[in-house]
């Protein structure tokens, strides 16, 4: 069954796809700089067959930007390729949607409610099409584990064949003021195999500005270690942050004491770079593959909160002797930075 399917358009009324027309390459600049798009919260980027697909939260629909170079995304049209219904229990309130692509299929998890937070439930939709900015994306359901509590910012993840869905959600059925992170099995992609298990909560000061941990990322080096990576306190805080748990070696992913926490941020707020509140976040490789890069959202002034101040940017991270993701600093905006190698035509 297609619901709230709309046709390719871009959101803008021009073309699909705005590819600016490049100049001499004696003129092509090797820097860009932050932010790269001025409104973009809860950005996500999937990377696939050298494209970038990037997406984030626009509350009443789903859109997606097509583009071989991330750096000059604020150059690119979106289009928007799903529209809820106008009522219902998915129909408002569209946030953090994340692309991803499982056996030969484009599937799109997003939070979705009827017009009341407490409603909030993890759904998704699925498109057979090579290309997700094409073809018809078709209404799966609602991704849930038999306990069906409050469930935003969901992601999946493969750990030894078996595939997982990590997501923010309510101990109860009514706001606590807090939320923590669960983990269950799944059969599908769209299908929760029995009930939730918790995996992290607020425990250290950091977290509690805001009794808050959501947006889970799963990040691996390349001994393909797990590390999750996730925003902690309130985003209506300047001191929303990054936290980071690492699974075990050879750990089970439903078992809480596999996962061990950080005692410290791995990212936080930058007052004299323009860095309020940054996190949640994805990652993504340069086109030659050779460099990891962030990309997180944060606001460019103190106070500004959950609203539409929060800008996407993107900088390169390192990795430790013992193998840990080192994401240093945000990066000052409106600074040259180097684009991702390869990105540039020599």
């Amino acid at each position: 069954m297609q619901l709230g399917f709309t046709s390719c358009k871009s959101d803008d009324g021009g073309d699909k796809q705005h590819t600016p027309t490049p100049p001499p390459i004696s003129e092509v600049d090797s820097t860009f700089t932050n932010p790269i798009v001025n409104n973009g919260p809860d950005p996500w980027v999937y990377q696939y067959e050298k494209v970038y697909y990037y997406t984030h939260t626009m509350g009443n629909r789903i859109g997606i930007y097509k583009t071989d170079a991330i750096s000059e995304l604020g150059e690119v049209r979106s289009t928007t390729v799903w529209t809820p219904p106008a009522s219902g229990p998915y129909s408002k309130n569209i946030w953090a949607p994340e692309l991803h692509r499982i056996d030969e299929k484009w599937y799109f998890y997003f939070a979705a409610d009827d017009g009341d937070d407490k409603n909030h439930r993890m759904f998704v939709i699925e498109n057979d099409s090579p290309d997700p900015t094409v073809g018809t994306w078709e209404f799966k359901g609602q991704v849930t584990s038999t306990s069906d509590k409050w469930a935003i910012d969901g992601t999946v993840f493969d750990y030894e064949g078996q595939l997982y869905f990590i997501w923010s959600g309510w101990r109860g059925d009514d706001d606590p003021g807090i939320q923590q992170l669960y983990i269950a099995k799944m059969t599908n992609p769209w299908t929760i195999e029995g009930d939730r298990v918790m995996i992290s909560e607020p425990t250290y000061d950091w977290e509690k500005n805001g009794l808050v941990n959501e947006g889970p990322q799963i990040l691996r080096n390349k001994n393909d270690e797990v590390f999750l990576i996730y925003s902690a306190s309130g985003c209506w805080t300047d001191d929303y942050k990054l936290g980071m748990l690492t699974l075990n070696e050879g750990g089970d992913p439903l078992n809480p004491d596999d996962w061990q926490k950080k005692s410290e941020p791995v990212f936080s707020k930058k007052p004299e770079h323009n860095a309020y509140g940054p996190g949640h976040n994805s990652f993504f490789k340069s086109p030659d593959g050779t460099e990891d890069w962030i990309i997180y959202h944060a606001n460019p002034e103190s106070g500004q909160g959950c609203g539409n101040n929060r800008s996407t940017r993107i900088q390169k991270f390192e990795w430790t002797e013992e193998g840990a993701p080192d994401f240093g600093e945000p990066v000052r905006i409106n600074t040259p930075l180097d684009k991702p190698s390869g990105e540039v035509t020599e």
